[in-house]
């Protein structure tokens, strides 16, 4: 059986140029729209651009190499051991298989949150103590998030056994929807509430992450429930393991309830803040 093609550079630079053109777009659209007046604390800026530009421009793209190189070390005599696999076989065996490591490391950060292991979530925290959603939240995230973050770890695997293709596609279909789940428009109240779509859409929202469900999952108080929804395209894993809240409205309020720590230490946690006295946060609900 002949072998997939090589993902060329050119053309993954090609979609992410289209998808972050589209979430600039968003974005302007959110702007004019006044969906980020006083969404914003002083201390909300650095943090925003150093984990933007140190984060998603080299953090995130040192660890794909260095992840390749690891795998390079570990295994070599898998290099390339699933290059025959056909694409439409691979891309949605590839999204399950990070879908659902992502949604175990993910609910582990969650649900450590009050305990005496918080690493993970202090990691994560980051991301959850923006207190209005839009697009700019994807870019709130812990340097050294991007080095556990699983999808880095997962689709880096994939890559490594031959599933370049499969791996691309689940890569790019992750970050254009993570804009559209992160945005301030809603698109999906009003077909969650049509009288004929409604029940569809609902039926849909057991296997797909909807805007509702991730902004749910970065919510508290009524219809918030950062307990749950811990998947980013699929929520299949979140409704067999009994972690599935479908909405009915956009949660009460936004972000974690309680302190949030400096912005040094939202951004270099483990390097700043570590030792201090913990900080209990509710549950939400």
């Amino acid at each position: 059986m002949a072998t997939q093609p090589v993902v060329g550079a050119k053309a993954m630079l090609q979609f992410f140029i289209w998808i972050y053109g589209a979430t600039a777009a968003i974005l302007l659209a959110e702007v004019v729209a006044g969906r980020h007046k006083g969404a914003y604390t002083r201390s909300d800026i650095p943090l925003l651009i150093i984990s933007f530009f140190s984060g998603r421009a080299v953090i995130g793209p040192l660890m794909v190499g260095l992840i390749a190189i690891l795998y390079g070390l570990a295994m070599p005599q898998w290099k390339g051991a699933l290059a025959a696999t056909p694409f439409w076989i691979g891309f949605p065996a590839v999204l399950l298989f990070e879908e659902f490591v992502f949604y175990w490391v993910h609910r582990l950060a969650h649900e450590n949150r009050n305990g005496k292991e918080q690493l993970l979530w202090k990691l994560h925290r980051t991301h959850h103590s923006g207190r209005h959603m839009n697009v700019i939240l994807q870019a709130r995230v812990n340097l050294f998030w991007y080095v556990v973050i699983p999808s880095g770890w997962t689709l880096g695997l994939c890559l490594y056994l031959g599933l370049g293709p499969a791996a691309a596609a689940a890569q790019i279909m992750l970050v254009a929807w993570n804009t559209v789940t992160h945005s301030n428009f809603r698109w999906d109240d009003a077909v969650r509430r049509h009288p004929t779509f409604g029940p569809i859409f609902r039926a849909v929202e057991h296997v797909f992450v909807s805007p509702g469900i991730h902004h749910t999952h970065h919510g508290y108080g009524k219809d918030g429930a950062g307990y749950r929804n811990f998947g980013t395209v699929i929520s299949l894993w979140d409704w067999l393991f009994g972690t599935l809240h479908i909405p009915h409205g956009r949660p009460w309020r936004y972000g974690n309830p309680g302190p949030t720590a400096h912005w040094t230490e939202e951004l270099l946690y483990p390097l700043v803040g570590f030792g201090r006295t913990r900080q209990p946060i509710g549950r939400e609900d």
